[in-house]
């Protein structure tokens, strides 16, 4: 099924730009760019945190920050949104503080790692493939039998659409009208396997069909277009027509996630001829084709990033390591049965007793293999 993708921002050269939709002035151009180079400095400094072991294992999301802050510029700030992993730090431009996403990359939980989502109408990072797709669903569905003009916008990469979870989600949000944007950001990759290996459908877009509602394609490393295709789909839900399916077609330039090697089964030739194409430059040329931005901007916005991003890092490293019973915290409402405690209390004496145990050479029995 041929379908156009919509795009706004050209290169420069051969491929013209298009008008500025309707809705975006400069004021919001610059705060959309604001967002990206945010995005991107998060990220960049995340991967170098692992690599220095100060963080743990992260998923890389270099090149899909269009999709992430185009997307959300389109809400109201009553909307809910709902990040997969990779759109893992969107928290920050809904006031989260940076600190808090590093440190639940450092593996913290409680109050450290994690951020109340009534307080930002963010969901939790969810990590699991497309379980969060039906919880938007059912947040976009309860405003509505409440008469609340509140959508939901759910991220979730390509290789969620062969979950059960999403074909749910899209099944109910139709049927009901919830009002729901279902952004799904094909990077053409589900860690290793290619799409073509995973759907047999041309396009994602196209799977809408299926459910009754509209399908829209995008170019996912342009966060102007991707904001119109939000913007317009959340304009059909809040005015009662339902959800509307969105393909963000890019590329994922970089790995899975820091524990991933891509060459071992991709061409990585590929891979650099997708690279200029990413929004964080191609946004920095439109801007100054249309005289919003110049080099002192710039500089100026990039600054401003970096300052952020390494005072929350300082933040997050000044915290105290917490300890087993955030394994406990959260799990209830308002207390917790005794065999939580008497857990916790067993976690702690295997870890008194760790600590006293003495260190020195192993026994020659347990070298020989006799009893100990």
């Amino acid at each position: 099924m041929a379908m156009e993708i919509i795009r706004i921002i050209g290169n420069g050269s051969e491929v013209p730009d298009a008008p500025v939709p309707e809705g975006l002035g400069g004021k919001d151009l610059l705060e959309l760019y604001r967002w990206l180079i945010l995005l991107r400095t998060f990220d960049e400094r995340a991967v170098a945190l692992q690599r220095q072991g100060r963080i743990g294992t992260y998923a890389i999301y270099w090149g899909e920050e269009g999709t992430q802050a185009g997307a959300l510029y389109a809400c109201e700030e009553t909307d809910w949104v709902f990040p997969s992993y990779r759109q893992n730090s969107i928290g920050i431009l809904r006031g989260v503080n940076p600190a808090t996403i590093y440190a639940w990359w450092r593996g913290y939980g409680g109050k450290l790692g994690f951020y109340n989502p009534r307080d930002h109408r963010t969901g939790p990072i969810c990590v699991p493939i497309a379980t969060h797709l039906p919880h938007a669903v059912g947040v976009a569905w309860a405003a509505k039998q409440r008469g609340d003009s509140v959508a939901s916008l759910a991220w979730f990469g390509d290789g969620a659409t062969s979950e059960g979870d999403f074909h749910e989600a899209l099944n109910f949000a139709s049927v009901w009208k919830a009002p729901t944007v279902f952004f799904c950001v094909n990077n053409q990759w589900a860690i290793s396997t290619p799409y073509h290996k995973q759907t047999a459908s041309q396009t994602i877009a196209e799977k809408a069909s299926g459910y009754n509602m509209p399908g829209v394609r995008v170019d996912g490393f342009d966060p102007v277009a991707c904001w119109k295709a939000t913007r317009d789909a959340l304009d059909r839900a809040r005015a009662g027509e339902g959800p509307t399916l969105i393909e963000a077609y890019c590329y994922r330039i970089a790995p899975h996630g820091t524990a991933d090697d891509p060459r071992l089964y991709r061409d990585e030739s590929v891979t650099e001829r997708w690279r200029p194409l990413e929004p964080v430059n191609r946004m920095t040329g439109f801007l100054q084709r249309l005289g919003i931005l110049d080099e002192d901007k710039e500089a100026a916005i990039r600054a401003e990033a970096k300052e952020l991003i390494a005072a929350s890092v300082k933040e997050m490293e000044s915290y105290t390591q917490p300890g087993q019973e955030v394994l406990f915290d959260g799990v209830y409402a308002s207390g917790r049965p005794w065999t939580f405690d008497e857990g916790l209390e067993e976690l702690r004496s295997v870890e008194r007793a760790a600590e006293v145990r003495p260190v020195g050479p192993v026994p020659a029995s347990s070298e020989q293999g006799g009893d100990v």
